[in-house]
């Protein structure tokens, strides 16, 4: 169970890191790049940073640069939050998107299968 301080800072750090890719790593190569969460651990100490990557072909290069830039990410933070420590950040791809696609996709063809029964 989170806290009330925990949701707070996870908040900040989805704002301001959505911030730092929007002015900071302009990089028309790599898309269109969402922040889709933040957890952050109980002591605030690590923070997961979670993207979604529209084209999915290029989300090995976004995370192969984001994770070369998680140093410059985190300096970044640390100059516009106020905490006591900036959380040690890494990033994760956000499947999530995959996961409906694929349920619907399932979803859709028990119709079809049900509807074909139905016709015979």
């Amino acid at each position: 169970m989170s806290s009330h301080r925990t949701d707070k800072v996870e908040q900040l750090i989805k704002e301001e890191i959505s911030s730092i890719f929007l002015h900071k790593m302009q990089q028309p190569e790599l898309g269109f790049i969402t922040i889709t969460n933040v957890k952050v651990s109980p002591d605030l100490k690590i923070a997961k940073i979670y993207l979604s990557v529209l084209e999915r072909e290029k989300r090995e290069l976004v995370m192969d640069r984001i994770n070369n830039k998680t140093k410059f990410i985190r300096t970044e933070l640390a100059h516009r939050i106020r905490l006591k420590f900036v959380p040690e950040i890494k990033f994760f791809i956000d499947d999530t998107q995959d996961f409906v696609e694929k349920i619907e996709g399932l979803i859709d063809r028990i119709h079809k299968e049900n509807g074909n029964k139905t016709n015979e």
